[in-house]
């Protein structure tokens, strides 16, 4: 199965179901808040160092939260779900700021929670099942995302997707996610620099090799194929 890009702007949107369980979401309808990471910031050393967390967590995550609150304060907005401000927002580009730092919220409470000190190594039987069904092995699953990540230009995201009861890899420009595609998201990558310059410089496939050799918590995506 090859891997899916989409361009800004081109997404309709029919309907919006929650994926995710509201404890891994995190959020309430005042105001959203950066969720702890469920690791210290020296965990994921030295494949993600304590640099890197201490700045993608603590200053770029909270900076799309802080924005968020004040784009929405007083409005609608401020009593919907992330996932339906997000779904809301895509479809208005008179809102896209609010869709950015909305959809920057929601892929990296994802991101962390697909990471884990010691992770990468085997997949839990049900994934495996499903990749190799999906995609023909494991190797080729590896190969598809490693060159998705590579080959998107700029800013974005990687995403293994549910797509109609399929396994699918896409990548997504700036914010976007495949939510927005009427997709389940069980897996991402964040390929914007914050997440790996300070601890590979411009060295992105040696960054996505050790992510998904090294970090990557097999047991949570699995419990996400449902």
């Amino acid at each position: 199965m090859e891997e899916t890009s989409f361009e800004p702007g081109t997404f309709t949107v029919k309907f919006l179901e929650i994926f995710l369980p509201i404890n891994f979401l995190y959020y309430d309808y005042m105001s959203f808040k950066l969720p702890d990471l469920d690791y210290s910031k020296n965990a994921l050393a030295p494949i993600m160092s304590e640099e890197t967390l201490d700045l993608h967590h603590g200053k770029h995550h909270q900076t799309y939260i802080t924005n968020l609150n004040k784009f929405i304060e007083g409005s609608d907005m401020s009593q919907m779900t992330l996932e339906e401000i997000i779904i809301h927002s895509s479809k208005d580009k008179s809102k896209s700021g609010i869709f950015n730092n909305a959809s920057q919220h929601w892929n990296h409470i994802l991101f962390w929670k697909c990471m884990k000190p010691g992770g990468g190594g085997s997949m839990p039987k049900k994934l495996k099942d499903r990749i190799v069904s999906d995609f023909g092995g494991v190797e080729e699953f590896k190969k598809q995302f490693i060159q998705a990540g590579i080959t998107q230009f700029g800013s974005g995201w990687w995403w293994l997707s549910i797509d109609n009861g399929k396994l699918v890899v896409n990548k997504t420009p700036n914010a976007e996610n495949t939510l927005v595609h009427n997709m389940k998201p069980i897996l991402g990558c964040d390929l914007w620099e914050h997440s790996y310059y300070v601890d590979y410089k411009n060295r992105r496939p040696e960054y996505l090799e050790n992510f998904y050799e090294k970090l990557i918590n097999w047991e949570f995506v699995e419990s996400n194929l449902d």
